[in-house]
């Protein structure tokens, strides 16, 4: 039977962006979910600021999980689920720590036992004051965490992906504990793939947690390489899925596409709706896809000073709540691609990263062998060189071809 995808997106208020916890407004609220569920889809992701929601580190403010409760209602209302992620964290190149882990209070935000112990008790608050609501699909633990923890950030928290892996366990349990029985998973940027030094891994992101989170962008060096329509640029966000699934232990385990967006001005406005509709049909090819999640719901208003460019325009709606021409492209792809069976891909590209996981990073040789095999119209998927030769691991997944990056670039 076909299954159906999610189709969702990133929640950017219009008004005053991620500021508005400091002045929620209900009726902007229902307004701006008003505007997304006019375009057909299911389900927005929520970013509480954790500075705002857990200023000092035994004070939750009740006022601000009310807040949050209130939005998860008011969406309910208009028939969209909600995934809310905890630790904000890094969002649209700001960061956003309680200061009680910065400056005269620096400690490690995944290995000091007091701070660890303040997460925890910060997720499993959030997780329990939504787990009654039917329409609450579960905790992400924080939006792209893992760029707290090598460069280049400016001044990371180090960790082994020994710690990596001890604190994305304890924090998945106490989201499970707040809200047995929801979805609970973490989200890395793509260095957690792509960069040999990440101490976050695609293990940790192929096994952790409930499913799978992989975020698209393709300003790391894609579209620079392959161009605005390039195979490897409309087919990034498939890759990423696909490259996830060498690693996970469950061959059938789901994967989100938790982000995406189209940023200028590697994709140029005019062009934007167009890459929409390319990248969001590719994904689509790929099995066991549990969603799709835009980034993002509106634009960020020019009235906001400091952000990268291309972070105002990456709205499907404008601050008006008007659709624009992307909005449009993916609304006609919900409305005709709800439901969701592709065919096996049978051809699996073997993953080597002994030297590093830069070869699956675009120029790397895992990346431009699957653009080449995409490309030739072979539909790729992936397998660790340690499972190449694993006849009921290939065969669990569908595959029945086995090729290298040195076969395909011959």
């Amino acid at each position: 039977m076909p299954s159906a995808v999610r189709f969702g997106v990133n929640y950017t208020p219009s008004e005053g962006w991620f500021h508005h916890w400091l002045d929620f407004d209900p009726d902007s609220v229902r307004a701006d979910l008003d505007s997304i569920a006019a375009l057909g889809l299911d389900h927005i992701r929520v970013f509480p600021l954790w500075p705002y929601f857990q200023p000092n580190r035994t004070l939750i403010r009740p006022r601000a999980v009310e807040q949050l409760v209130a939005l998860a209602d008011a969406a309910a209302e208009r028939g969209l689920d909600v995934n809310v992620d905890g630790l904000q964290g890094h969002l649209s190149s700001f960061d956003f720590l309680p200061a009680w882990t910065g400056t005269w209070h620096r400690r490690n935000i995944f290995t000091d036992p007091e701070v660890v112990e303040g997460e925890e008790t910060y997720l499993r608050t959030l997780a329990a004051a939504l787990a009654d609501r039917p329409n609450f699909i579960g905790m992400t633990i924080g939006n792209e965490v893992n760029q707290f923890a090598a460069g280049p950030h400016p001044d990371p928290d180090r960790i082994t992906p020994e710690q990596a892996g001890r604190w994305l366990t304890r924090l998945l349990a106490a989201c499970a504990e707040g809200a047995p029985g929801k979805l609970h998973l973490h989200a890395s940027y793509d260095a957690a793939w792509y960069q040999d030094d990440q101490p976050f891994t695609p293990e940790h992101s192929a096994r952790l947690g409930d499913l799978t989170a992989v975020h698209s962008w393709v300003f790391n060096g894609t579209a620079q390489r392959h161009g605005r329509t390039g195979t490897a640029t409309e087919h990034h966000a498939a890759y990423l899925v696909e490259l996830s699934k060498a690693w996970a232990e469950d061959p059938h385990r789901p994967v989100w596409l938790q982000e995406v967006g189209a940023p200028a001005p590697l994709i140029p406005a005019e062009h934007a709706a167009a890459f929409t509709e390319a990248t969001v049909d590719n994904v689509l090819d790929c099995p066991d896809l549990w969603g799709v999640t835009w980034w993002c719901s509106h634009d960020v208003s020019r009235d906001l000073a400091d952000f990268p460019e291309l972070e105002y325009g990456l709205g499907l709606l404008t601050n008006e709540r008007r659709p624009k021409p992307a909005a449009e492209a993916l609304a006609r792809v919900v409305q005709e691609r709800r439901t969701h069976r592709p065919a096996p891909r049978t051809t699996a590209l073997v993953v080597d990263t002994a030297a590093g996981r830069s070869v699956c990073a675009p120029g790397g040789a895992v990346f431009e062998a699957f653009a080449r095999l995409t490309a030739d119209g072979a539909r790729p998927t992936t397998v660790l060189e340690s499972r190449a030769d694993d006849k009921d691991h290939l065969a669990a997944r569908g595959i029945t071809e086995v090729v290298t990056p040195e076969q395909v670039t011959q």
